[in-house]
């Protein structure tokens, strides 16, 4: 661990845990977030003796551009909108904005075995996952029915039709795959950063951490000496303690380090199976009734997958079914008109 940086790290962590402790109102937060930026300075000054020792003069503290900038976000947004990019900052305790509904009230509350630590922070890995796959397949669907109507309004041929409606598949399923493998690559890298962060200052000075945590526990509920024994308890237990660390002070799920390429594969299966279902007819058949049976597959289709997102809203499927094929049937009306505009003025 570099000391100057270390320094730094701690010292950007104290201000931004004193601007979000003058944006929170809860009394419980508040005083979380300033014993917070209280442990920040210690600890830097802690990497400030380091330093003396070397005959290296730290020098004053200045918050740089990014830290500014996060600063003034916080200012005009408050905290808990800006949760992610105050986790990737250093800044720790950003799970009370997450489930605090369901904080632990005691340490018998509380999860006892290394398998359970931080549950609250858990949610479903496969319905996160079928949540991804139904917008996917809704996502290819809506747009390359919509390039197809399009290019049909036009009045070109068969041949023309299906050649744009695979460039569109293969354009978009590509697109949203490199999209997805970024967000998760740099996800993942944010992750690895924070733990392995979070594991080197355990090693440096573990009764902080256990400070730290306990402050964590008492702003979610828990009182104060049961908070304090109970994360004395945890950090007696290196991997249970960076695993409870990684969880209450990040706020992160380890088991969320998800792989890039499965999550773009993911993303351009679930694209391209939406984008070949209303290109399909062209394949088998040709002019008005390939349009025809394209504008049906595709309506049932869209009722359906919109059916599909009532698991995730708690609507209706009747209700998520047929709002679905009303906006892509606004939207493939508007392409087939616009089209049909265009084919005439060049024509």
């Amino acid at each position: 661990m570099d000391t100057r940086e270390s320094r730094l790290g701690e010292l950007t962590s104290a201000y931004l845990y004193r601007l979000i402790a003058t944006r929170e109102a809860e009394p419980r937060r508040k005083r979380l977030f300033e014993e917070l930026a209280r442990d920040a300075e210690a600890q830097a000054l802690h990497w400030e003796r380091l330093l003396r020792e070397r005959g290296i003069e730290p020098g004053p503290f200045s918050p740089d551009l990014r830290a500014r900038l996060v600063g003034l976000l916080v200012r005009w947004l408050g905290p808990q909108r800006l949760t992610h990019a105050l986790t990737a900052m250093k800044v720790r305790g950003m799970s009370v904005y997450r489930g605090s509904s369901r904080a632990p009230r005691s340490a018998a509350a509380l999860p006892s075995k290394h398998d359970e630590v931080g549950e609250q922070h858990r949610e479903s890995g496969g319905g996160g996952s079928l949540r991804a796959a139904v917008f996917g397949v809704n996502d290819g669907l809506v747009s390359n029915a919509s390039l197809i109507l399009g290019v049909a309004g036009a009045g070109t041929d068969n041949a023309i039709i299906l050649l744009t409606g695979v460039a569109g598949l293969l354009a978009g399923a590509f697109s949203m795959a490199a999209g997805e493998y970024v967000s998760v690559r740099s996800q993942r890298e944010m992750y690895e950063y924070q733990i392995g962060l979070e594991q080197a200052e355990l090693a440096e000075y573990p009764e902080e951490e256990a400070g730290e945590l306990a402050l964590i526990f008492q702003a979610r509920g828990m009182a104060e000496d049961e908070a304090r024994g109970y994360a004395q308890s945890l950090i007696a237990d290196p991997a249970r303690a960076l695993d409870t660390l990684t969880r209450e002070e990040l706020g992160l799920n380890p088991e969320d380090l998800g792989s890039p390429w499965g999550a773009a594969l993911a993303s351009f299966l679930s694209f391209a199976t939406g984008s070949a279902i209303p290109l399909a007819p062209f394949l088998v058949t040709r002019g008005a009734h390939a349009l025809a049976a394209s504008v049906a597959v595709a309506a049932g289709a869209l009722f359906v997958v919109g059916a599909a997102t009532s698991l995730f809203t708690g609507r209706s499927a009747l209700h998520g079914g047929a709002r679905m094929l009303a906006i892509g049937a606004g939207a493939g009306a508007l392409t087939f008109g616009i089209g049909r505009l265009l084919g005439v003025g060049l024509s």
